[in-house]
Order: structure tokens, then sequence, then C-alpha cells
């Protein structure tokens, strides 16, 4: 039966919010060679009743020439996040203390004597740790393309280059180096090499010997089979990923001797007990709902209130565009007046100068868009309805200075009379009549001038009255729904009709009978 390889050996990237040390893969190493594949073939056809002996003998038998050794070609190893297996070459080297000259070295030194003493775990499949001195070096001749004529670019060289500089300034001897943190006159290359975004990662290699037997511990024969890296916002590569339900992954040994080599990557580690797990949620809550409450305690639940009998109107505008200028550096000057019965703060502006613009041709005519927000609040003594946007659209002038000197100078150089008193633009209080005349005083057409208005109500009455509404409603209700609800309007609309048709006729007699009638009230009471 044909073998179903896993081809994808690309990078795959998860996000986790765990601790990253509860990271357990489960590595599982298999040589497949003739030999290997004829003991499977043997016990097949074993547990199918037809066994040959002499095949069996050779595959069982360590000693035969060739024959087959679980120990030597099948491992399976679990690993945790940044544990230390030690190859066979480390082994052998930090079992010397002599050979131990960094604080590192010491400790792998104290932690071989401890394996001496309980016994290894692992002989083929080690691992690098991120203290390691070790960069593979496969990851710098990446490719991007599949063409042989594909030259690396200057941001995959340096990129390339980060780890190796940071494995090239870990401390030795437990002294760091000391850099400066300013360099005032930086060269070229001192740039190049320095302005590259370095997020603090960790990374993990787990790595197998797949030498001969009696041959373990060169470097020739390292292989990567998984790459783990964690950078500080949780976020986990590795490349390969996980095998789970895919097939395993392949690895062609060129050596005296082709050999091929297969290994699976399974995620181990343990999951949450539904115990933890709730007791997690509840931390969550009450983490959510403390800053919930500072949240509202910056804020404040309460909303300012306006004087009882008064609406408040707060107004958004917006000049957004002007039509038929003649010039291009343009500004808009507004002044807003309240209508009768209104009032604002005093500390409210109600005028504004707006940014200067330069117009274009849109549709025949020229339009400058100033996109100018502006915004007020006016309080009325009465309640008044009215609410939703409105667009309105204001015709404009400015004042003409007599003489060509003028109109040179706002052609080239901007600018051009402005009024000294506002309020001159204003309808006088006491005019009464359809035109008013401004004779002697000089005027130009300059357009027209669009505004957007988003006006928001806010009145106590408002809120009395849909209270008011709420209770009336919950009270017909408890009386028993819509058809009690329409007898109940039909009994007081018979009754208004019939108080307004005897007021009428009250209205419709004669004077005397009326006072007739008012004595003749007067005297049964009296009586």
């Amino acid at each position: 039966m044909a073998e179903e390889w896993n081809q994808d050996t690309g990078e795959v990237v998860y996000r986790s919010r765990d601790p990253i040390k509860n990271l357990k893969i489960r590595v599982k190493l298999q040589r497949v060679s003739p030999v290997s594949a004829l003991v499977q073939r043997v016990q097949e056809e074993e547990e199918g009743g037809r066994g040959d002996i002499a095949l069996r003998t050779l595959g069982s038998n360590p000693g035969t020439k060739g024959g087959y050794r679980p120990g030597d070609d099948e491992e399976e190893v679990v690993i945790s996040w940044q544990e230390k297996l030690f190859s066979t070459f480390e082994y052998e080297l930090y079992q010397n203390e002599a050979a131990c000259c960094t604080p590192l070295d010491r400790q792998y030194h104290q932690d071989i004597l401890s394996l001496e003493r309980r016994g290894r775990k692992n002989i083929r499949v080690f691992t690098y740790t991120d203290y390691d001195r070790y960069t593979n070096l496969e990851e710098h001749c990446q490719s991007v393309t599949t063409s042989e004529q594909e030259t690396p670019t200057f941001l995959a060289e340096r990129m390339a280059n980060v780890r190796r500089r940071r494995q090239d300034k870990r401390p030795l001897d437990g002294v760091g180096i000391r850099n400066r943190l300013i360099t005032w006159k930086p060269s070229e290359e001192f740039i190049k090499n320095s302005h590259i975004i370095n997020t603090p990662v960790q990374t993990m290699y787990i790595m197998a010997d797949l030498g001969p037997v009696g041959k373990l511990g060169l470097k020739e024969n390292e292989h990567v089979l998984c790459t783990i890296r964690v950078d500080s916002n949780g976020v986990i590569t590795l490349k390969p990923d996980v095998t789970g339900t895919k097939g395993p992954y392949r690895l062609e040994v060129e050596s005296h001797k082709r050999e091929l080599w297969r290994y699976t990557l399974h995620h181990v580690s343990e999951s949450v007990q539904p115990e933890a797990q709730e007791r997690e949620q509840i931390l969550y809550k009450d983490l959510y709902s403390r800053h919930k409450e500072y949240l509202n305690n910056l804020v404040g639940s309460d909303f300012e209130m306006p004087p009882s009998g008064a609406l408040r109107v707060f107004i958004n505008g917006e000049i957004v565009s002007a039509h038929e200028y003649e010039y291009d550096n343009l500004y808009v000057h507004f002044f807003m007046e309240l209508p009768k019965h209104w009032s604002c703060p005093a500390f409210q502006e109600l005028s504004g100068v707006t940014q200067s613009c330069r117009s274009k041709t849109h549709k025949r005519e020229n339009v400058a868009y100033f996109c100018h927000p502006f915004s007020f609040e006016m309080f009325l003594s009465e309640e008044v309805e009215s609410e939703g946007m409105h667009n309105i659209t204001a015709k404009t002038w400015r004042p003409v200075e007599q003489g060509t000197v003028s109109e040179l100078r706002r052609f080239f150089i901007g600018g051009s009379p402005e009024l000294e008193d506002l309020t001159y633009i204003r309808i006088p209080g006491t005019f009464q009549g359809e035109r008013l005349s401004r004779f002697g005083f000089r005027t130009e057409t300059t357009g027209r001038v669009s505004f957007r208005f988003h006006a928001m109500h806010q009145s106590r009455s408002f809120l009395d009255r849909s209270s008011l509404r709420k209770r009336m409603q919950s009270v017909l209700d408890r009386l028993g729904g819509s058809s009690q609800q329409s007898s109940i309007l039909n009994v007081l609309d018979a009754f208004q009709r019939a108080r307004r048709r005897m007021q009428q006729a009250r209205e419709s007699l004669p004077k005397d009978i009326l006072s007739a009638t008012k004595t003749l009230q007067l005297e049964q009471s009296t009586a």
C-alpha cells in the first residue's frame, strides 16, 4: 500500500491567550527502509494467518546483519516549550566540566549529571532552545518565487539577519554588551543594519540526528523537524504545522546509503479543566464589570437637564459649499441671529470665519467646498416640537469699494472691504415696511452658501409626557386590552360631544331666561 505523505511544509500562525509554557508537542520519528517495510508486511501477514518463518526470524533477530532495531529506527518524545533535550554531541561535550566556560554551559553540565542518574528519554530527537547559539541557515536562503535566477531583496536580507545579530549579542560570563543609546553620526552601513523593527521573539527548534547507528553526534546529520516561534503578543508560528489527521512528513537523507525517514507532530497540551475554565470566566466577568464601573465613574450617569418649562436645542451645522464664486481664495464670515423668544448662554459664539478655499468648475459654475462645522445651543421658554435635519441656502454678498485699484488688489493679492459693525446686515426691529433701503451702500452678489442643520431637543416636558403616556398605557392594559380601551375612548368622546352641545345650547338662550334660571337655582339652594 502506497504511503500518503504530507507535502504542506509551510508556516502556520496561531494566536493564544494561554501561557506558552503549557505547550506540548509529541514527535514520532521512524525510519522507512526495506527491512522495516518487510517487517511490517510480515506482521500484517501474521495477523491474517499467513506467516513465513524465515522472514519472521529475520525481522525479530536484532543481531542479524541489517536486522530491525526499534530503538534505532523509531523514537517518540513529548517535548514542552523551551525544554532542552541534549543531542549526542552536546551530551558528550557538557559531560566534561573543563569544556564549560559560560554560566549556561555549567548549567547544562549539571543537567547532564542529573540525566545520568535518572536516564535519558531521547537519542535521536533533541532541541535547540532560545538560549542556544543556533541559527537555521535554511531560513536565510528562502526564496519568494520558484525562479532559479531570483535574487533576495534588501529587505529580505536584513530581516533574515535579525535573529543572527540577536544571537551574537548574547551576554558572555554574565556581562552584557554595553551599547550607546544614541549614535550622533551614524554611517550608512549602521543605518542599514539597525533601522529594522525587531519584535521580541522566542524561538525553539525540534531537531533530529539521522546519522547511522554508532555515528551519532555529527553536525552534518542534524535536520530540523519543526521550528516554533512565539512573540510577545501571543502569536505562535509553527513550521511545519502539526500533522493531526494528515499524513506524516518525509525526510530523505543523502548518505552512502539513501535512507527515508518519516515523522509526525501532534499537539498534546493539556486541555483546561471545566473547573479552571469556569474560574477563568468568573475572573473575566469580574474584570469587565470593574472596567465598566471605572468608565461609568469617568463619564457619569447623570445628564444636565434644562430648566423647568424650557426647551434646549443643540444645533450642529456645516457650511457645505458656495456657488458662483469668481475668485479662488475664498472664505465665509457667518453671523447667526436668534429668533424671538430664544436665548443662548453668554459664552456661546454665534459668529465665525471659515478657512480659505479655492473654487473649481463643476457643471458650468464655480463651486467652493468648505465643509466647515459649527455648533451652538439655544433655549426656548415655550415648548416647541420641531426636530430633524434642515438644509438652507443663503444668498451672499460683499461690500464693493469704488475704483479700479481695489478690484485689481482683490484679483492679485485677495481681500476686500469688510463690515465694521456686523449688526448692519440685520433688519432693525423698528422697521415695518416691505423693503429696507440701504441707499449709498455698494454691494456685489457673490453666490449662494448651503447650510445643513441637525437639531436635537431636550426638555423635561418630553420626559414627563412619555412617563404619563406609559402610565396611561399600563392602566389601559390593566383594564383589559384593546377592546376595553376602545370602549373607554368612545365613552370619553361621547361625553365631550355632549358637553360641547350643552355649552352651545346655553350660549343660544336669551339673557332674560338665563337670569331667571340662575335666580331659580339660587332660591332653591337657599331654601
